[in-house]
């Protein structure tokens, strides 16, 4: 209920999402449980899951921002999914891929997210044409951004010379914000090391300045591209404007004020998308006013300045595109792994009957603070401190020693190879497999017989866990 009270409070008239989100959202809580359990005994794959937790979701809130949509008259109310990340080379995938979740959410203000690659700039044409809401994510660079607002207007404009209707299609162009002043800024800590003082004091100025010039000036470049005699022919049947959408703006830099960037970026025709908690803190004390088109000799001097201290803004922005599209692969890779490990726990659970009787409290409590601790990311992360906290010795030596986390990865091109053996032995009339070692080599296998008992017709198997020599013997 707490997104529709927002939406009912006035506080937001639209949501995003992309693979970081879901993956932490899924991960992070048991919300999805009970769908993924049902997913799983219809014998879905970890990624058709994940698609169909998705799709519900985004269907589930567009319902939510249905009453947005229909009171703007299409204006705003809008929820966006992403098109996996894995496509973001692939032009005829990617336009594959975005009309099928079209269709699996099938929502009138829902909106697909396209990332601003050179595969995708083609992509999002195709899609505009085709009469889809697209939102183009990514995009870091002027020159990109003209690429995506001529892709958009080339789309309507193929629509319209076929016949077809342009008065209900939306589109936003998202472009990323604090991520270029963190990028910035780095290069520009860098070139104060070893310089005198009063060059140092002239780097630091431009600090933090980066993104908000760059912004306001592909906000310039949206006025002028959309005042022009070619949007006003198709703005005569109805088009709407490609509206600028101001994203990552929750300031990553503790020294710079928490609204730093929503505040500067307030003008006519724009979204900002913020997380949660900005929103919390623009509503306390953030100060609306329309200051995109303020100053804006400014920014072509931020810009001309940067380049004189040896900031190269297009090779900062090409690297940020692909430092981007490289991590929502990697967060939809690791979302897609969240969604197998609990697949695998669901069967596990199917086919088990546990009953912990006197324990179950306890071990509901202990449980809980395992949660609480974040113990389970921590461990897939590798996190050395789980077992020292405040040795770093120790903590480097336990680093080297987590590579079994990856074992179960690893061990799955070993499938085939593995029951190929478990047939050999049986062939040769072996009954009996016994396990020597000690500690968890040897423990966890005991403990998995002692789970599973042992199939019909296959190995038993015997642990010993112990190096003593009389114990061996026996």
């Amino acid at each position: 209920g707490a997104l529709a009270k927002m939406v009912r409070d006035g506080d937001i008239t639209g949501l995003t999402s992309n693979p970081t989100i879901f993956e932490k959202a899924i991960a992070k809580s048991t919300a999805y449980d009970d769908a993924l359990a049902a997913l799983v005994r219809k014998g879905k794959s970890p990624t058709e899951i994940t698609d169909a937790l998705m799709v519900e979701d985004i269907r589930g809130a567009a319902d939510v921002f249905a009453p947005v949509y229909a009171r703007t008259k299409g204006g705003d109310g809008y929820v966006s999914i992403e098109v996996s990340p894995v496509y973001a080379a692939d032009t005829a995938m990617t336009v594959r891929e975005a009309h099928r979740l079209w269709r699996a959410v099938a929502r009138p203000n829902l909106m697909v997210k396209i990332p601003a690659t050179p595969a995708g700039v083609p992509a999002i044409e195709q899609c505009i044409a085709d009469g889809l809401n697209i939102n183009v994510t990514l995009i870091f660079s002027l020159r990109r951004y003209d690429e995506v607002m001529e892709a958009y207007l080339a789309g309507l404009s193929r629509r319209l010379d076929a016949g077809r209707p342009v008065a209900r299609i939306a589109s936003v162009a998202s472009f990323f914000v604090s991520r270029v002043d963190s990028a910035v800024d780095a290069q520009l800590e860098e070139r104060c090391k070893g310089v005198s003082a009063e060059d140092r004091r002239l780097l630091e100025r431009w600090k933090g300045r980066a993104a908000i010039a760059n912004a306001k000036l592909a906000y310039a470049a949206f006025r002028q591209k959309f005042s022009a005699d070619r949007f006003g022919t198709l703005a005569r049947a109805g088009a709407r404007v490609q509206r600028p959408l101001w994203a990552s703006t929750s300031t990553k830099n503790p020294e710079y004020p928490d609204v730093y960037y929503v505040d500067a970026l307030v003008g006519p025709d724009t979204v900002d998308t913020m997380p949660p908690a900005t929103i919390v803190a623009y509503k306390d004390h953030g100060h609306p006013e329309s200051r995109l088109e303020q100053n804006m000799e400014e920014a072509s001097r931020v810009m001309a300045n940067l380049a004189d201290a040896g900031v190269d803004m297009a090779e900062v922005t090409r690297k940020l595109e692909v430092d981007g599209v490289a991590s929502f692969a990697a967060s939809f890779e690791a979302l897609v792994g969240v969604v197998a490990a609990r697949r695998e726990a669901a069967l596990v659970a199917e086919r088990t009957d546990s009953k912990l009787g006197s324990t179950a409290r306890s071990v509901a409590t202990a449980i809980k603070a395992l949660d609480a601790g974040h113990i389970g990311e921590r461990l897939w992360k590798k996190d050395p401190t789980l077992w020292k906290a405040d040795d770093p010795a120790a903590q480097t030596e336990i680093a080297a020693r987590l590579g079994w986390l990856d074992v179960p990865r690893a061990m799955r091109g070993k499938v085939d190879e593995m029951a190929a053996f478990v047939t050999e032995v049986r062939g040769a009339g072996f009954t009996h497999a016994v396990l020597c070692g000690m500690g968890g080599s040897s423990l966890a296998p005991e403990v998995f017989r002692k789970t599973f008992g042992v199939a019909s017709g296959f190995l038993d198997l015997a642990v010993l866990d112990s190096t003593d020599p009389a114990a061996v013997l026996a």
